[in-house]
């Protein structure tokens, strides 16, 4: 039986309360009118220019009384302004929106491994489940943040989806003929049948795997292989709705038909990532003596695999639209190359070059500080592309790593680290009748 440590308890509350602090100040900074904004952009604007000459200085004066006089330069510098105001005050909410979907997405990407372990008959993977049951214990209160979010952005309290304002809807005739799709009830009830899918087997899986320790016969295994099946064919469906809903309507204007595929490809690997890590963890601490080299070489095995997945399905989702050019297309790709450049194409290293390098060697997927080194690599390179979907389409151009974003990822840490370790001390880390256990725990090779 796993006992939370106080250490490792005490470091989880740490990382909450830093993560309030952060959070909070990033909202308590933000710009609280249109004035403080305008300010903001005329002391950039001087401090960009430097030391400028008298000449250079009257010269911009002349030009500045000008424009003063020209009504339409009036209107669109006002027009500037309010849309930059807009994108400060979005910040601290995307900042908290990308940290959230990313650790709960993650959470999601485990309970879809875990049910195809089940659906599938695996073999090796049964002295794992209960590591995949801890992890999956966040779902539920990240299902409770994740939704309320939701529910304050129907509620018009941030602006995160543009196409739920309905003054912009009515000048905008793209947005307008999606709207029996886009709307915000629909929207909402879309995403609780999802949530709700996801937790009822979540709920029922735990319940079956802890009856079958108890149990005399196979029947509780059955109906949790019969859940899983039922499972895996509501998450096909439900996640690609799922990552056109949260992710791709922020950029209502854009679409892609291989999103679906692109989003899962990288909550999925950063879920199995999270699996070895947390394994790896509690065997360094003498806990799941079952779990040998070949289990460890395996997960490994498919962070590189799904690495590979997710790279093949970015180059194919950019190389296409790059190369046909399409205007309304392309301006996706532009906007990420021109302002978001280095996380843009960081992420691509981070997800894609370094785990190509790394995890190829078979030797290295067996050495414990290479496969944490290489996992913490891919985590940080998915939330790096979690926020290049999401912030270019709600802050534009005004993003910087600030005190939102880092108390957003250190509030989430800290939450999920709390919650899956805290559950991993509710029942023992070994299913005892798991029928395919004996070759789990001798799966060698």
């Amino acid at each position: 039986m796993y006992t939370f440590s106080s250490k490792l308890k005490t470091f989880s509350f740490i990382l909450i309360v830093l993560g309030i602090i952060g959070i909070g100040y990033g909202y308590i900074s933000t710009p609280s009118s249109i004035e403080e904004v305008e300010k903001m952009l005329a002391e950039s604007h001087h401090d960009g220019h430097g030391e400028a000459s008298k000449d250079a200085h009257a010269t911009h004066d002349a030009h500045a009384a000008h424009d003063a006089k020209d009504v339409h330069a009036d209107a669109e510098h006002k027009e500037h302004v309010e849309h930059v105001f807009h994108q400060l005050q979005n910040k601290p909410w995307s900042a908290f929106y990308v940290a959230c979907i990313f650790f709960f997405l993650l959470t999601v990407g485990v309970l879809a491994f875990y049910a195809i372990q089940i659906a599938s008959q695996a073999g090796w993977s049964p002295v794992l489940f209960r590591v995949m049951e801890g992890i999956t214990a966040y779902l539920l209160p990240g299902s409770i943040i994740f939704f309320i979010l939701l529910l304050l952005s129907g509620f018009h309290l941030n602006h995160l989806f543009v196409w739920m304002d309905p003054e912009v809807v009515k000048h905008d005739a793209l947005i307008q003929g999606k709207t029996g799709f886009l709307n915000v009830p629909f929207f909402l009830i879309r995403a609780a049948l999802f949530i709700g899918g996801w937790n009822l087997y979540r709920f029922y899986a735990r319940k079956f795997t802890l009856a079958q320790d108890e149990a005399n016969d196979d029947s509780n295994y059955k109906k949790l292989f019969k859940a899983s099946a039922a499972f895996l064919v509501f998450f096909i469906v439900s996640e690609s709705i799922m990552s056109w809903d949260w992710i791709m309507s922020v950029d209502p204007h854009w679409y892609s038909t291989l999103f679906g595929w692109y989003v899962f490809a990288s909550f999925f690997v950063s879920g199995i990532t999270v699996i070895t890590m947390i394994t790896l963890y509690l065997k360094s601490k003498g806990l799941l003596e079952e779990v040998n080299k070949s289990h460890i070489q395996d997960l490994a095995k498919f962070m590189f695999a799904f690495s590979i997945f997710w790279t093949y399905l970015w180059f194919s989702q950019f190389m296409l639209i790059w190369y046909a050019n399409i205007p309304e297309e392309v301006t996706y790709f532009v906007t990420r190359i021109e302002q978001y450049n280095l996380p843009f194409f960081g992420m691509l290293g981070l997800n894609f070059i370094f785990p190509i390098l790394i995890l190829m060697n078979a030797d290295f997927k067996r050495l414990t500080w290479i496969v944490i080194g290489a996992g913490a690599v891919i985590l940080f390179g998915h939330y790096l592309d979690f926020f290049v979907m999401i912030m270019p389409a709600t802050v534009g151009d005004q993003w910087y790593l600030g005190a939102s974003e880092i108390g957003s990822v250190l509030f989430f840490a800290g939450l999920f680290i709390l919650v899956v370790f805290t559950a991993l001390t509710k029942a023992p880390l070994i299913t005892k009748r798991y029928p395919f256990m004996g070759e789990s725990k001798h799966f060698h090779y």
